[in-house]
């Protein structure tokens, strides 16, 4: 890069940069990238196009575009992701929340503003997106969070303090931490559903750098929830749910798993994707 550079030159030179690699949005990932190296947010980079960008700046930016083409994903170089409309700290031991997930906390709160849910439990935690989300949200619930991984619990309660919620967070295999008698009106879960031919044909960024350990489980991918899933039945209360997220793929096993419930319903993405299986214990 030459001496003198604007802010808007460079998302011109590295969005250009950016496509000629393949990249689906170009310049929104050079928008993230600079806008993070220069700590402001997306519009002040329109509102200052031709402000110069200092050297030591651009040689930060140069890092983060070099890392970027290596396939590291933007929000593990920015530390950053944004869900539900709220920031949320991430790095390489927790998964990046996607907005698919999103339909999964919005059915949550759909049902958590019918009135009958007062305690919630997500399970496999991960950044905490969506305890954390639901427990903004609806602060007159309250919210427990599980996860196997002390780095996710670390990162999740880093999330919490973030956001000022109160979260009771737990360390253990699925609900099996959790005090006896404590039991639940809705229990929500995005955890491994990747078989191991489906991470590895895989974006770079996925299969490279986010933790295998939140994205693959074993057989069809659903060998996790078949576990969940009669720890569930035995912590909800009667009347209670259990959201839990698939790949659209899973839809058939899916509903094979959830016949013996005494309600089940598979709930789409905004792409029209299977993506939210909803069960409900009557009894």
């Amino acid at each position: 890069m030459r001496k003198d550079w604007s802010i808007k030159e460079l998302l011109i030179w590295t969005t250009r940069y950016f496509a000629d690699k393949g990249m689906q949005e170009p310049r929104l990932e050079a928008e993230i990238l600079l806008a993070h190296v220069l700590k402001r947010n997306r519009v002040y980079l329109y509102a200052n196009y031709e402000e110069p960008v200092n050297e030591a700046e651009r040689q930060q930016f140069r890092d983060c575009i070099t890392r970027r083409t290596k396939g590291e994903p933007a929000a593990y170089i920015t530390g950053q992701r944004e869900f539900m409309s709220l920031p949320f700290h991430v790095n390489a031991d927790v998964l990046i929340p996607r907005p698919e997930t999103e339909v999964l906390v919005e059915t949550a709160m759909g049902l958590i503003q019918l009135g009958s849910i007062k305690r919630v439990c997500d399970v496999g935690t991960g950044s905490g997106a969506i305890a954390i989300s639901l427990a903004h949200y609806a602060p007159q619930v309250e919210v427990f969070a599980v996860d196997i991984s002390p780095e996710a619990l670390s990162m999740a309660r880093c999330n919490a303090s973030l956001h000022q919620t109160a979260i009771r967070f737990y360390r253990g295999d699925l609900l099996e931490p959790l005090e006896d008698g404590l039991d639940m009106d809705l229990i929500v879960a995005n955890l491994p559903y990747l078989t191991k031919a489906q991470l590895e044909q895989a974006e770079v960024g996925v299969r490279d750098f986010e933790p295998r350990l939140a994205l693959m489980a074993d057989d069809d991918g659903l060998s996790i929830y078949r576990r969940l899933l009669p720890q569930a039945h035995d912590r909800l209360r009667p009347g209670g749910y259990c959201l839990w997220e698939i790949d659209p793929g899973q839809e058939r096993a899916a509903r094979d798993m959830v016949k013996d419930w005494d309600e089940a319903e598979i709930l789409t993405d905004y792409q029209g994707r299977s993506r939210v299986v909803k069960v409900r214990r009557m009894k």
